[in-house]
């Protein structure tokens, strides 16, 4: 069964707020194995005129994924969740996310389109500040695959 297209548009309420630890990011960076020093750091970190250190571009995945969840969970959109798969991940940054950053996410469904049986989901993850100012956003693309036939 098709999602509803007119889910396209909908915004879900913004996250309770994540505040970003220094650790959390350090253990980010060694497990995807960047060794960058303004990731860990902060001394490397304020030579390149950041006040702490600095997350790798992917961190923000993590939260702005767990904001989706209230879109995939959605009851009404129906979307069949064990036969998703992610489709793609881009980023758009106003400025990196720092050590002490408190961050919410807004998700938005940019699309909803059916091709090939397949459903194809579009989510906009806006990620702001405290102070209300955008640091990233995160688009993410979801593919349900369509049933397989009986054989």
């Amino acid at each position: 069964m098709a999602l509803d297209q007119s889910f396209t548009g909908r915004t879900y309420p913004p996250t309770e707020p994540y505040e970003v630890g220094r650790e959390k990011i350090r253990e980010f960076a060694v497990a995807i194995g960047d060794e960058n020093p303004a990731y860990t750091d902060p001394a490397a970190a304020r030579a390149l005129g950041h006040p702490d250190v600095i997350a790798p571009p992917t961190f923000v995945f993590s939260i702005t994924f767990a904001a989706a969840e209230m879109v995939t969970q959605d009851p009404k959109l129906g979307l069949d969740y064990d036969r998703v798969v992610h489709g793609d991940q881009k980023f758009r940054y106003s400025r990196p996310v720092v050590a002490g950053d408190v961050l919410t996410v807004t998700s938005v469904i940019e699309s909803v389109k059916s091709m090939a049986g397949n459903d194809i989901l579009d989510i906009r993850g806006d990620v702001h500040d405290a102070a209300g100012e955008h640091v990233v956003t995160a688009y993410t693309k979801l593919v349900a695959r369509a049933p397989e036939e009986d054989k």
